[in-house]
């Protein structure tokens, strides 16, 4: 007892007998104190006193997915550095292959009576996916907050890039350049985002006067190598720019073209998605949209706290315009068809 005493004490700065009066839950210490003494508590990995069990700990759960495509650590770090500045402290929970489950994430965070929960890519954007987990947080009334798309099922405030706006601009991109066959790469049919870039797709082509058939449409896992097959089928079909729905996706479309004896941008343009880490350094530097990860990180972070300070939050979606950044995976679709006609 006496060593917990110190630890806390320690990283607190305050004495051992201000801890004391906090554990034992009496009277003479300010709030902010209090709150310190507590979540110092959890992150030193001790058990609070059964009187105080019920109470929230001033920290919050991020739980996103393998940490592998760049955008997930970006969004990782400006919302942990804005949770740190209302004086919460970010537990993450990442998501791999053969690791704990969400679900089993959200158990956790619970035994450690987290304040509240950011998601970001996780089961809530897939319609078949499973939720129960989710409506156990509803029930429990603990503020969540979800980024990106998510199924309208589940009642949490969401702040997520306009899928639509980001579909629109990449195409409008590529037909100003004279491609006039272009195809989609989005990720399974019950990922909600991929839905709604698909519905954009559609529509910018249906304006455009230019086709949008299922054969313009491929799906597959988020990852490099799903990308580069999928591209395979679109180039042998004939496409000349591709909008992928990842960075990570247009990685491997760009990997797809060159291993079918062509190049980007002369023969096949793409249009990766969120402007993640390096991508001004990758051959060619890719042409992307760009999520606005730290205006969407910092309004995640206001919404939560405004929900665990008890104010009234509605279920909305907040929407946030992506930005075209253009480099040179992208170029004129008549390229191709000169160099077609001087091998003739």
């Amino acid at each position: 007892m006496t060593r917990r005493l110190a630890e806390v004490a320690k990283k607190v700065g305050v004495s051992e007998a201000t801890v004391s009066r906090v554990l034992n839950g009496k009277p003479g210490v300010s709030e902010s104190t209090r709150a310190a003494v507590l979540t110092a508590l959890d992150v030193l990995g001790y058990e609070r006193p059964t009187q105080l069990r019920g109470e929230r700990a001033r920290l919050v759960g991020l739980v996103l997915p393998d940490l592998g495509n760049p955008i997930f650590p970006a969004l990782a770090e400006v919302l942990g550095g804005a949770l740190a500045q209302r004086g919460f402290t970010p537990v993450l929970c990442t998501r791999t292959a053969g690791s704990l489950s969400e679900a089993d994430y959200v158990g956790m965070l619970l035994d450690q009576h987290v304040s509240g929960v950011v998601f970001s890519g996780g089961h809530y954007a897939e319609a078949d996916a499973p939720h129960e987990h989710y409506h156990r947080l509803r029930e429990l009334r603990l503020p969540v907050v979800l980024v990106n798309a998510a199924t309208d099922d589940l009642g949490f405030p969401c702040v997520a890039t306009d899928d639509a706006v980001a579909v629109e601009q990449a195409y409008t991109h590529l037909t100003s350049l004279g491609h006039e066959r272009i195809g989609l790469v989005i990720g399974p049919e019950d990922h909600m985002p991929s839905r709604r870039k698909m519905a954009a797709f559609t529509a910018a082509a249906r304006r455009a006067g230019l086709p949008a058939g299922p054969e313009l449409v491929e799906r597959t896992l988020f990852s490099l190598e799903g990308g580069q097959a999928v591209t395979t089928r679109l180039v042998r079909d004939g496409v000349t720019g591709v909008i992928c729905a990842s960075d990570p996706l247009a990685l491997g479309a760009i990997r797809a073209v060159r291993r079918l004896g062509m190049s980007v941008p002369g023969d096949v343009s793409v249009v990766g998605f969120d402007d993640s880490s390096f991508m001004n350094s990758t051959n060619p530097p890719l042409t992307t949209v760009r999520q606005p990860i730290e205006a969407i990180g910092r309004a995640a972070v206001t919404l939560l706290v405004g929900q665990i300070e008890g104010a009234a939050v509605t279920a909305e979606e907040l929407l946030f315009e992506p930005e075209l950044v253009v480099r040179g995976s992208t170029a004129p679709a008549r390229m191709r068809a000169l160099r077609a006609a001087a091998a003739v």
